[in-house]
């Protein structure tokens, strides 16, 4: 299923938009540009999954880095917050 407010939320940064539901029918366009068609919000998808699973093997792998200089795991890291 296409997450229209993930496509907006990243490909349309600045704008302004209200969607009520999940589907492009309810997406209302607040902002002076135009308005992205259904096609062009579902042609953006594939790029923002895409986006989503980089931006978690980045924070998986500086996660990863930290907590080896810091020489300890995980959960003793989870320790020090709670």
């Amino acid at each position: 299923m296409i997450d229209y407010t993930l496509i907006l939320t990243y490909m349309y940064q600045g704008k302004q938009w209200i969607l009520n539901g999940d589907d492009y029918s309810g997406l209302i366009w607040l902002s002076d540009s135009p308005k992205p068609s259904k096609k062009t919000l579902e042609d953006l998808w594939p790029e923002v999954q895409a986006k989503i699973e980089s931006d978690f093997e980045t924070k998986t792998a500086n996660k990863a880095a930290l907590l080896e200089r810091l020489g300890i795991t995980a959960e003793e890291a989870a320790l020090l917050v709670q």
